[in-house]
């Protein structure tokens, strides 16, 4: 425990209105004292094998780091499939995601204190002197006030805290005199006009030079903000009042707290996603732990910590009682309506609660964590990583992955708080899927589609403040770091800030407002440190005998769905609600259970509103027309060996990858190369996958053309220079309108982007081996009985900073290669467990000859081909997913009477359902609402 904490121990009780200096902020703490007293439960790990782990994780982030530097540097992040920096207005626009970037080193500023962390100090002094020689604060660029606050202010904070502490041990960053602070300064001055609103409430996004609605600001318009992008400011502006004096700062960040505490739903105390920054009227009245609301519920726990005002620790305990009555559904957090709690406005979950266990850990609220953690866990392991949202019954809803940390943030909270070795091996999984399924030769790609396995080129720059931090602080020991962890908090970035300053410059008032607004039961309230004893049971078993029933929740339990298990009504014999899948019109129980709801309770008008709605959303997949899901392109040949993998739109005719066995093979281009007539380099192409340019004919006269010349696959290559499945929706080649069963080879398109990809592996290494597929395979399949680098099978990349072939031998296919590092000859080994390819085409008008239906990733329906057989609670299985709906609109082929789709013409609350979910969506592609 740290030296300021006044010598208070686990379970020492704290007076109401102490005086907190530290107090506060070491009693949140208490939980990692927990650590040397759980070792039952799971296996021990050795200190040799942790070490080694941690020693994985310093290579794996040398290698995202070292190739941000090397390829990226000074462009905010690194784009690892291209090998470039991502520049603003360079790059097709990806939305409000790219409002994270402001040409500032993103990247860089955001790793400063994982550096630290990770005993690079002599790279973190470099890294210092770089940001301070290159970085501009003053560009005319829009950025997110959210982002910038915590990554670019809290990186420049948890970096001058770790300079500060270097610098008093005497070897490192002696020359340093706070100007990682003044760039800090600065930079909040340039936030403060976001503020100049009537309710305190900040602007969603501010112009770095011109600041709010000057003309030349192109911003200042929005009415809209969500709660979490004004409610996650108060750690680093109050860090920054306290570092410099200057009051404004805190103060500021403290009344839009206060605004939105005060605009709660005050019956159930639940606050919505968004919030009109003028009126104070929610937007959006659903409620969750997830995106849009997170790490406001996070700041409030710890501000407590870091500030010592009591305040925040009793609107936090409010909500967390709201929350736990209404959202928490175990091992479930469902989104509920503010003002109908019991009612869900949601059948899916999105990626960033979970946070929520690890917070929950640093309450002292134990089992609901372990619960959590342990169902999200199920779902990583079922398709490797977490999707960005997933359904009641653990389908993917939203397929990608941009290499979010809040699952091993979580991870390493429970570890601190249990020493239960078993989320050393949870851990250990993340590493092992991060190398094996993420790596790629210039750094880490985001998933684009989970269940295909394709890449995404991006790695943002939290990935590098955030994963690698909690990663290696899981495996570490204490005398691994430098200086004392527990001297500090994480924002919600991982940044560092220093609890010290809890007693510096405490010139901010601390007026009790909650009070104000409600009468608090402080008797339900924790003012003491969550002790030992009482997080954990005698029973050495304890959190085992909690995971233990949620092993095979997700693959061998029924869905859940939407329904609220009400446990006291089971116990009494009720039957459980009915729901839409399972009526039946000639079943007169179903018909009388009908016309019970809304008439003989609350219960039964709340069941009604959920039939309703399950009824609704089963009419529109039903009316939807099943079309085929993405495919995979992976490069299988050196020095990729299988490590990246570009997402394909497939065809309507040709061979089905989905029901037959892979392609695979060298490609070529063929000639000519948009392939319209018969082919002048047959042996070109001979045996081999081609290349063809889209245009200027069908798809399907490419097809017969390649197929005739003896090509066993074709890659249509869009001819849109600059188009990319990361800003297009995918679509599916279309027919001629005539007969295609004569072509009997798989086609698959690809965006210029991913496309030039290939083409630029072809011109570097000549020979370019691909392999066609319904999903990414593992790469000791890819790669059975070749000899290659050992850390390519056994995701061990230590060995791959070691001499790789000569140029000279680039050329050879895998089976020639020889080098240096390890060899060894694979075994056989099953691919993981194939989960269901549920993407659903969306069709768009093109006017374009190839005739082509358009495939929107981001839809889905189930494969009943791949559905893991369950049991639901009347003892049938189904399959029904609850997915993101959008109205399609059919393009026409060349043959006026094919039709390939039909025009769905919703009622306006199915309407209205699908555009509060697109909004989700958009807002969910910010990496921390």
């Amino acid at each position: 425990m740290s030296e300021a904490g006044g010598g208070r121990g686990c379970g020492s009780s704290v007076p109401q209105r102490a005086p907190w200096s530290l107090v506060a902020a070491t009693a949140a703490f208490c939980l990692v004292s927990a650590t040397s007293v759980w070792t039952a439960g799971a296996a021990p790990m050795s200190r040799e094998e942790r070490q080694k782990l941690g020693n994985q994780v310093l290579e794996m982030f040398d290698h995202a780091y070292g190739n941000y530097m090397e390829h990226a540097y000074p462009a905010d992040e690194l784009m690892p499939l291209t090998c470039r920096g991502r520049v603003r207005g360079q790059e097709p626009s990806r939305g409000d995601v790219d409002d994270a970037l402001g040409k500032f080193s993103l990247t860089l500023i955001d790793s400063l204190d994982t550096l630290v962390v990770l005993n690079k100090t002599k790279e973190f002094e470099d890294a210092v002197r770089k940001v301070l020689r290159d970085v501009n604060l003053d560009n005319d660029v829009v950025v997110s006030v959210f982002e910038t606050n915590i990554r670019v202010l809290g990186g420049l904070l948890g970096g001058h805290s770790l300079a500060i502490m270097l610098k008093e041990k005497g070897e490192y960053m002696q020359w340093y005199n706070d100007e990682l602070l003044q760039m800090a300064k600065q930079l909040g001055y340039k936030l403060l006009p976001a503020f100049n609103t009537t309710s305190g409430l900040p602007y969603p996004r501010i112009n770095l030079k011109f600041g709010i609605r000057k003309p030349e600001a192109r911003t200042g318009t929005e009415t809209d903000t969500c709660t979490a992008c004004a409610g996650t400011l108060i750690l680093e502006f109050a860090a920054l009042s306290r570092f410099t004096g200057a009051t404004i700062f805190e103060e500021y960040a403290r009344k839009a707290l206060d605004f939105l505490w005060e605009k709660r739903q005050r019956s159930s105390n639940l606050v919505g996603v968004t919030i009109n920054i003028h009126t104070g009227d929610w937007v959006r009245k659903d409620s969750g732990v997830g995106a849009g609301i997170d790490s406001y519920y996070e700041y409030l726990l710890k501000a407590y910590v870091l500030l010592g005002d009591d305040s925040f620790l009793e609107r936090f305990n409010t909500h967390y009682d709201a929350i736990m009555r209404y959202i928490s559904q175990p091992p479930l957090l469902l989104d509920v309506h503010i003002h109908k709690p019991m009612l869900n406005a949601r059948t899916w979950m999105d990626a960033l609660l979970a946070f929520f266990p690890g917070l929950q850990v640093l309450k002292g609220d134990i089992r609901p964590a372990i619960e959590t953690h342990e169902m999200l866990y199920q779902v990583i392991k079922k398709h490797n990583f977490l999707p960005e949202a997933f359904t009641t019954d653990f389908r993917v809803h939203w397929a990608q992955h941009p290499l979010r940390p809040e699952f091993a943030e979580s991870t390493y909270f429970l570890y601190k708080a249990t020493g239960d070795p078993y989320y050393l091996e949870v851990g250990k999984t993340l590493i092992e899927n991060l190398n094996k399924y993420a790596r790629v030769p210039c750094g880490f790609a985001a998933m684009k589609d989970v269940r295909t396995g394709s890449h995404e080129d991006r790695m943002d720059s939290f990935f590098l403040a955030e994963m690698f931090k909690y990663l290696y602080l899981l495996f570490a020991d204490k005398e691994d770091i430098i200086f004392d962890i527990e001297d500090y908090i994480f924002t919600t970035e991982a940044h560092l800030l220093p609890l010290w300053l809890s007693t510096t410059n405490q010139s901010i008032s601390k007026k009790n407002t909650t009070s104000e607004y409600t009468e608090l039961d402080d008797s339900n309230f924790d003012w003491t440190c969550p002790n030992t004893q009482i997080l954990f049971p005698n029973d050495p078993l304890y959190a085992q005998s909690i995971r233990e029933p949620l092993k095979n929740v997700v693959d061998k339990s029924c869905p859940r769905g939407i329904i609220r298990v009400r446990e006291e009504s089971f116990r009494s014999g009720a039957k459980p609600p009915l729901r839409a899948r399972d009526f039946m019109a000639t079943n007169p129980e179903h018909l009388e259970i009908l016309k019970k709801m809304g008439a003989a309770s609350s219960i039964d008008a709340e069941d009604g509103l959920r039939f309703m709605q399950e009824m609704i959303e089963l009419s529109s997949q039903q009316q939807k027309e099943q079309q085929l899901p993405p495919r995979a392109v992976q490069i299988v040949s050196h020095p990729f060996f299988g490590r990246v993998v570009l997402t394909a739109g497939p065809a309507q005719f040709g061979l089905d990858l989905s029901k037959h066995k892979e392609t695979r093979g060298f490609v070529a281009s063929s000639k000519p190369y948009n392939g319209c007539s018969e082919l002048t380099n047959p042996e070109a192409v001979m045996g081999k996958i081609a290349l063809i340019q889209r245009g200027q004919c069908m798809f399907a006269e490419k097809a017969r053309n390649i197929q005739n010349a003896g090509a066993i696959g074709g890659i249509v290559i869009d001819d849109n220079e600059g188009s990319s499945s990361d800003t297009a929706p995918l679509f599916q080649m279309a027919g001629d309108g005539k007969d295609t069963d004569d072509i009997k080879i798989p086609m698959l398109f690809l965006f210029s982007k991913e496309g030039s990809i290939i083409l630029d592996a072809i011109r570097e290494y000549e020979e370019v081996e691909v392999l066609l597929s319904d999903k990414a395979k593992d790469r000791a399949a890819i790669l059975k009985g070749k000899m290659i680098p050992s850390y390519i099978i056994n995701s061990n990349p230590e060995m791959e900073n070691e001499e790789q072939p000569s140029s000279e031998n680039d050329s050879q296919s895998a089976e020639q290669i020889t080098s240096s590092s390890q060899e060894v000859d694979l075994v056989d080994q099953e691919s993981p467990e194939e989960s269901s390819l549920n993407s659903q085409p969306e069709s768009l008008s093109l006017a374009d000859m190839d005739n082509a239906a358009s495939v929107s990733p981001s839809e889905q329906i189930s494969n009943p081909m791949e559905n893991h057989e369950t049991t639901s609670l009347d003892g049938e299985c189904t399959d029904l997913d609850n997915q993101l709906q959008e109205q399609s609109e059919t393009e026409e082929d060349s043959n006026p009477n094919v039709s390939w789709g039909k025009k769905v013409q919703p009622i306006d609350s199915i309407l209205a359902d699908w555009n509060e979910d697109i909004e989700a969506f958009e807002m969910m592609e910010k990496d921390e609402l």
